[in-house]
């Protein structure tokens, strides 16, 4: 597609086209989809709602923060949907986490973030309300009654900032191939009050993650300093890339659906393993 030659580089990204409100073929069933905008002053930020047909109240919902640049440009033309980020493996896995009682919200940066969206900006006092409106937008259509907030590399930063905002949308939080250490976007997890966060934390990596900025070590000091659970990924398929992109062991490739579907009983139980794989 002649399109993907104009993408910036620097992305690593793909476009996804579907038909506004899509069903996506999820094994024997479909997944529906659409974009929710919360218009906010000058600029907006929209979510990807994903969801069982038929389905329009829930016991849980999910919202997932893709790593970086956690930029997926939301928007529909010409009656399709367009983003960015596929290949995320939060986005690539948005589907596993979906049952009768579960909608998924995979949310974007706001619409005036689309050039940035730094560290600093995510833990500033607006980013955290700009969710809740969003959130606050979904819920008028379908009604949640529980939040858990993942967020993956980068976008662990983003789920950090929006249950510190708001407490009491963040009964769990899990953080997975988080971003410990600063790098030239800010300066990640490192230096946080993890006192600000009221729900539970679970710290999900894979030990062999090889990105500078990720290291599995991090995640077993973090989780340890805040009395949390560590659930450790071993295995998975063959990886391929640079070491911080999303199909070498820091995207957890031919793991998501084990892994999503540990964070999402914990979520339910308050139990997780100490490792998934061989």
């Amino acid at each position: 597609m002649s399109v993907l030659r104009h993408l910036p580089v620097m992305l690593m990204t793909l476009l996804v086209y579907s038909h506004a409100a899509a069903q996506i073929p999820l094994g024997d069933v479909a997944a529906d989809e659409h974009i929710v905008t919360a218009r906010l002053e000058s600029y907006s930020i929209s979510g990807l709602v994903s969801r069982l047909p038929g389905k329009t109240a829930f016991k849980y919902g999910i919202v997932l923060f893709p790593g970086h640049p956690s930029i997926m440009r939301l928007r529909e033309e010409n009656g399709r949907i367009l983003f960015e980020l596929q290949g995320n493996t939060l986005v690539r896995g948005r589907h596993l986490l979906l049952d009768a009682d579960t909608l998924v919200v995979t949310a974007d940066a706001p619409s005036d973030e689309w050039s940035s969206f730094s560290h600093h900006f995510r833990r500033g006092p607006r980013y955290g309300k700009d969710v809740r409106a969003l959130l606050n937008e979904v819920m008028q259509q379908y009604p949640v009654a529980h939040w858990t907030l993942i967020g993956h590399s980068e976008g662990a930063i983003s789920a950090y900032a929006v249950a510190a905002a708001n407490l009491d949308l963040s009964r769990h939080i899990a953080l997975v191939s988080a971003l410990y250490l600063p790098t030239r976007n800010g300066p990640g997890l490192s230096a946080l009050d993890w006192e600000m966060l009221s729900g539970r934390l679970l710290f999900v990596h894979h030990e062999n993650d090889a990105c500078q900025y990720t290291p599995y070590r991090s995640a077993r000091k973090y989780a340890a300093d805040t009395g949390s659970p560590l659930l450790t990924v071993r295995g998975g398929s063959a990886e391929s890339g640079q070491a911080c992109r999303a199909w070498s062991a820091h995207g957890l490739p031919g793991m998501e659906a084990a892994t999503l579907t540990a964070i999402k009983n914990w979520s339910r139980t308050g139990t997780v393993p100490e490792s998934i794989g061989p």
